[in-house]
């Protein structure tokens, strides 16, 4: 068979192949052992398939706390965010007279270490003829060979005897030239180990064990970035040589755009022509598997629309005869359709917008597709009245659906509340309302735009916490875009209700978007509060509201002031281990705050005891997180006064000197703190 046709058959059969394997599942997953933890992409092992990273970066896990790179190293340090690995052999780890010697390489494609400054070679040479000494009279002294350079083997094999190493280049002398060693194995190490070990204050196996420094890339990385800003999970095919990208469990239905082409130029001129005739029909063969591919794809997705059709237009029907819906669907259309996103349409129907509703109205049927029948692999997490899963849309939207936990008169309160909240809506630090389905549904669900990067929460005191990616500008970012939400719902005549870190979302570049509007209230223009039974969770509770059952708006600043806390102590709201005053972080705070131990509250890597700016901006943090957990309403700032001090101190600009400036850990006068009340402890709330 011509080689072209050949090429175009081989593509052709592995297009079908891809095509019946479309289920990629679990890459939503990490990879965790020991000290190394929450490890992704380009990373694979454990609960992660190889498909979801790539070759070359295969971990396993040994005895529950080892990490092995490749079968060959030992990771001692990895950061996904610097890129960078701290390895060691793990042949020679401990052990400097292995029973099988080798030279262990990685693949240069992707990690770089002997160019790197930190790094030096060290030479170990096995089985040394060292007759050539006694020959010439001179001894391995003379030739820089001390006594701490020879390594001692207890082993009767003749290839572990008379061994040596040396740190940098091997000695030039001409004698050495002509020393017969059965085994020479090159090891990168770390010159800090190496200058310890040439002193004598660290032994060879010790200096082996310190590792070496990695730093590692990935080609096409910007595929990566793209396919997880639109919500999936990053995948490699080996056979293929190619990337994907994973949305739920399949390969997402959307493009990715590739980089560009390297120039002809490249190429030696004799095979210039050749080449490019064979990537002209490689390129149409892979062209035309995907061409299949894809046709398989919409003929399955068709199908499966037909099968929703029905179950939607009924869905749609129920909504508009709802009672609990009238008081809404009265309201005029652009109340609502003002804050909803513009999609391209699709030839599904059963996802199509209910023009009186406002959002798109999805049924149960297409909603469990999307979230693999609430799949428990696919939790993204668990509230006081609802699981969020994540989902994949027909249309290839990305989403998080929220199943209210029962469909009784309380929850179906919440759902429309929220819908409503929502859907008069729109701010770039709220989460985005796709839709929801029918009130007398089998099932509530809400369907949200998906945010990628956890809670907050999740990075101060959760699963993300020992990432250590939110340092102190991330987190004074996140306050002010939180404020500015808050500040935004306030003017809007709506109080949140329930302001937490849980509730507070982060996208892959952290910015926030603010969720969880079921407990919010729309606020009377013509009242200072409302009389409502408090709800919300513990450690965050307004105590007025929670003593007097008046909601307002400063309860709201009162949740937030816990918020701040949180982010300048990595501490949660809540904590029945701490001391029986220290439960609740509010009061906490309060304590160390007016006991001038402010150093004592915030979180030590964020340098408050070594960066002078830090220090600076985290007491004015600080101070202003004091002033929003006031226990009078009327001593607590408002939202908007509080975003504009975040953004004087995010700013460092003149705004800055409108807040007051106090050292909360020297012991001179507190200023605006003496004399401040502590808040009482809350009980937990029904």
């Amino acid at each position: 068979m011509p080689l072209p046709l050949l090429l175009i058959h081989a593509a052709l059969l592995f297009a079908a192949a891809h095509c019946q394997l479309d289920s990629y599942p679990n890459c939503d997953r990490t990879f965790s052992c020991g000290s190394i933890t929450n490890i992704t992409f380009p990373f694979h092992g454990g609960d992660r398939p190889p498909y979801c990273g790539l070759p070359d970066f295969a971990l396993t896990c040994l005895h529950g706390n080892t990490t092995e790179l490749a079968d060959t190293f030992r990771v001692l340090h990895l950061n996904q965010s610097q890129k960078s690995l701290l390895l060691a052999r793990s042949d020679l780890y401990n052990n400097t007279c292995p029973s099988q010697l080798r030279n262990a390489t990685l693949n240069t494609s992707y990690f770089s270490y002997n160019t790197l400054p930190q790094n030096e070679q060290l030479t170990m040479l096995y089985g040394c003829d060292t007759s050539t000494f006694n020959s010439t009279g001179r001894n391995a002294t003379e030739l820089g060979i001390g006594r701490d350079n020879r390594i001692k083997c207890n082993s009767t094999d003749s290839n572990l005897s008379s061994a040596f190493y040396w740190i940098g280049p091997v000695p030039s002398d001409p004698i050495l030239n002509i020393i017969s060693c059965n085994i020479s194995v090159n090891v990168p190490m770390l010159k800090t180990a190496g200058d310890r070990l040439t002193n004598s204050t660290l032994s060879l196996g010790e200096a082996l064990m310190q590792g070496f420094d990695v730093s590692y890339s990935v080609r096409d990385e910007r595929l990566c970035s793209q396919c997880n800003n639109l919500g999936g999970q990053c995948g490699f095919i080996a056979a293929a040589d190619q990337f994907i990208c994973i949305c739920g469990d399949r390969v997402c239905p959307f493009p990715l755009t590739l980089p560009p082409t390297p120039a002809p130029d490249a190429a030696p001129d004799g095979n210039r022509n050749t080449e490019r005739s064979i990537g002209l029909f490689i390129a149409g063969a892979v062209l035309t598997g995907v061409g299949l591919g894809w046709l398989v794809f919409h003929c399955r997705q068709k199908r499966k629309q037909k099968l929703a059709l029905m179950s939607s237009q009924t869905a749609s029907k129920d909504i508009s005869s709802s009672p609990s819906m009238r008081g809404l669907l009265s309201l005029p259309l652009s109340h609502y359709t003002t804050s909803i996103p513009s999609y391209p349409s699709t030839k599904s129907d059963f996802g199509r917008e209910s023009s009186d509703f406002g959002v798109q109205v999805f049924s149960c049927a297409e909603l469990e597709e999307a979230t693999n029948k609430f799949d428990r692999s696919r939790e993204l997490g668990d509230g006081g009245f609802g699981t969020v899963y994540y989902g994949v849309l027909s249309d290839g939207r990305v989403v998080a659906v929220k199943r209210l936990y029962e469909n009784n008169f309380k929850r179906a309160e919440q759902f429309i509340n929220e819908i409503e909240i929502l859907t008069r809506l729109r701010h770039q630090y709220l989460v985005t309302l796709y839709g929801c389905t029918s009130r007398r549904s089998q099932e509530l669900l809400l369907v949200y735009e998906y945010v990628p990067n956890g809670t907050v929460a999740d990075h101060l005191h959760g699963k993300r916490a020992k990432s250590g990616l939110l340092s102190w500008p991330i987190r004074l970012q996140i306050a002010v875009e939180t404020a500015d939400a808050l500040a935004y719902l306030h003017k809007s005549d709506i109080i949140h209700r329930d302001v937490k870190t849980t509730n507070i979302l982060l996208d892959n570049d952290f910015h926030v978007k603010v969720a969880d509007f079921g407990l919010s209230r729309l606020f009377p223009n013509d009242v200072t509060h409302v009389s409502t039974a408090p709800q919300g969770t513990p450690g965050y509770v307004d105590p007025e509201y929670y003593q007097c059952y008046q909601l307002t708006e400063k309860s709201d600043v009162y949740s937030f002031g816990v918020v701040l806390t949180e982010l300048i102590s990595s501490l949660p709201a809540v904590d029945t281990n701490r001391h029986r005053h220290d439960i609740n972080l509010s009061n906490m705070a309060v304590n160390k705050i007016q006991n001038h131990t402010l150093h004592e509250l915030v979180d030590s890597s964020l340098g408050f005891n070594t960066n002078s700016s830090v220090r600076r901006m985290a007491t004015l943090v600080a101070e202003l997180a004091f002033r929003c957990l006031q226990q009078e309403k009327d001593m607590r700032p408002s939202m908007q006064e509080v975003l504009d001090a975040l953004n004087g101190i995010k700013d460092e600009d003149s705004n800055a000197h409108k807040v007051e400036i106090v050292d909360l850990c020297m012991d001179d006068d507190a200023g605006l703190l003496k004399g401040s009340t502590t808040s009482k402890s809350q009980d937990s709330l029904p």
